[in-house]
């Protein structure tokens, strides 16, 4: 079984809206990850703040990124977005996932988005199902 960073970078290689966000990982382990991306225009929505998306697919990404890490393939079941700050193009965010609990079959995660000031302008809670398949790569 390959470590949690062979994982990562197989799945983000093979993740191209990720890859379009412009996700960097700063780390990944088993059960957590940091991942941090500049919004860009594109990403804005009419009032000039980033679409809910932006923020919601960096976490989901870091959901998946820390649910998978440890060498088991995980897929999402639930997940919820709290938007508590406005995030402007340009900025720097990072999303910071760690795992609360975990069964055999399902994991809890909490995921922070931070913004360039280490202000959280998100919370995202995400369960995954663990589909008992290991990763080999």
């Amino acid at each position: 079984m390959k470590g949690a960073e062979d994982i990562v970078r197989h799945m983000l290689d093979h993740d191209a809206f990720s890859q379009w966000l412009g996700i960097e990982v700063l780390h990944v382990e088993d059960g957590a990850c940091t991942l941090q991306m500049q919004v860009r225009d594109e990403m804005t929505n009419g009032f000039g703040i980033a679409h809910g998306g932006i923020s919601y697919s960096l976490a989901d990404s870091a959901l998946a990124f820390a649910s998978n890490g440890g060498g088991i393939q995980s897929v999402s079941l639930e997940t919820a977005i709290h938007h508590l700050k406005p995030v402007k193009s340009g900025d720097i965010v990072v999303a910071k996932a760690s795992r609360l609990s975990q069964t055999r079959k399902t994991g809890l995660y909490q995921i922070d988005i931070l913004n360039h000031e280490q202000e959280r302008v998100a919370w995202f809670k995400g369960t995954v199902y663990r589909t008992g398949k290991e990763w080999n790569l």
